[in-house]
């Protein structure tokens, strides 16, 4: 007999006493891994694709968490040394893998930013790699080294963010952690290019585009939806301001890594105007409340005994907002009249209706504006808030030294 079971052959002469044992084929154990050692990519790609493959036994789910690394530091991006920078010349990308039944390999996309600097022969390399793996073992390997080869000779005289589909794609992946579809691309592009020479036009539209991609349906649903679950969770941070002398204020609480892994978590399949986008997002809205109500830091905050009206209470605190009575009991009534919040998929729903709450969405929105640009075009987590117009700090942003010296 074969290992799959198939081939029998008979265990006696005897047509009376024949048989043929119910054999159960040999369970091969399921490992995940890289499909290589090194991957490699011209600066031009757009972005990487990284292949990881599942063996062995593939007929139930299985999951791998992935994540990029460098050791560039707060280098300029001007620097020669051939080692990348999440900061210059790719986006960070980190995230969890599930493999669904049956299925034996899975991508990754790594968006890289085509710069005009000349970076040397040998080209950037940085690091991605494998970890935790369920319901499979990590095989081999687990870590892979990712090259980006330059495209420049010599240094540029110009800086792409200047140039209008350069802007539009780093908006795609600073608000929207994914590449650009390309009917959206062609859109926005052009919403800057048809003002031809006309500069005052140009900046205008510019300001115009960088605010769409804020308020957008996208963003509001993913990383603004990020942003609110944090508040929510944990309110906030303690962060030193220098403006009018050195003084404390509260900051977002979310970190850059922390932000980048939920969003691109909920925007997972995501793109707006395609058949069926609706239900995914609902769908990764869902599963991350669920999920991440899990967590241990957020267990450790609100203990599993805490009554239902305990645990939304302390949820609206965080958030600094006095609910309405009707508000404050649909998020209790997802307990279902239990006597303790330890269901937690009712934890997530009463999460998700705290964090979705219309007052908190006003409070946070001009501060989750400062934050995307710190994290967007700074690639960093400083935050200084001060109260502006959207188009006011957009307009500062989009001609700062910091937006158009990131590039």
């Amino acid at each position: 007999m074969n290992a799959d079971g198939s081939n029998r052959i008979k265990l006696t002469t005897n047509s009376v006493l024949d048989w043929f044992p119910d054999w159960q084929p040999i369970s091969t154990p399921s490992t995940i891994q890289l499909s290589a050692t090194s991957f490699n990519a011209n600066e031009a790609v757009g972005a990487m694709s990284i292949m990881v493959t599942r063996s062995g036994a593939s007929s139930g789910t299985a999951t791998v968490d992935y994540a990029t690394s460098d050791t560039a530091g707060a280098n300029p991006c001007s620097k020669v040394n051939n080692v990348a920078s999440s900061r210059c010349d790719y986006l960070t990308t980190l995230g969890t893998l599930q493999f669904a039944a049956g299925e034996t390999s899975k991508t990754i996309s790594i968006p890289v930013i085509d710069d005009v600097y000349a970076e040397g022969v040998g080209g950037e390399t940085f690091t991605i790699t494998l970890t935790n793996a369920t319901s499979a073992t990590l095989g081999a390997p687990a870590t892979a080294t990712l090259t980006i080869n330059d495209n420049d000779s010599a240094n540029g005289t110009s800086n792409p963010i200047d140039v209008a589909s350069f802007f539009v794609r780093q908006h795609y992946g600073d608000f929207l952690s994914r590449e650009p579809d390309t009917a959206g691309l062609n859109f926005w592009t052009n919403e800057i290019t048809q003002c031809g020479a006309d500069a005052v036009c140009t900046e205008l539209k510019r300001i115009n585009v960088s605010a769409a991609f804020f308020l957008s349906i996208e963003f509001q649903g993913t990383g603004y939806l990020v942003h609110r679950v944090y508040k929510a969770s944990y309110g906030d941070a303690v962060g030193t301001s220098t403006i009018g002398g050195t003084h404390d204020l509260p900051v977002p609480v979310v970190r850059l890594n922390e932000f980048l892994l939920d969003t691109q978590r909920i925007g997972r399949g995501v793109i707006v105007g395609q058949p069926g986008w609706e239900q995914v997002l609902e769908n990764n809205k869902q599963a991350y409340c669920a999920e991440f109500v899990q967590r241990s830091r957020f267990v450790t905050a609100y203990p599993l005994t805490s009554t239902p009206a305990q645990f939304v209470d302390a949820l609206f605190a965080k958030a600094a907002v006095v609910p309405s009575g009707t508000e404050r009991q649909a998020a209790i009534d997802e307990f279902c009249g239990a006597g303790t919040s330890a269901n937690l998929l009712a934890r997530g729903r009463a999460l998700r209706r705290v964090a979705e709450n219309g007052t908190l969405s006003q409070q946070e929105f001009n501060r989750a504006f400062v934050l995307m640009q710190f994290l967007g075009t700074c690639g960093e987590t400083r935050m200084t808030l001060r109260t502006l117009t959207t188009r006011a700090m957009i307009s500062g942003w989009v001609s700062s030294t910091s937006s158009t010296a990131t590039s």
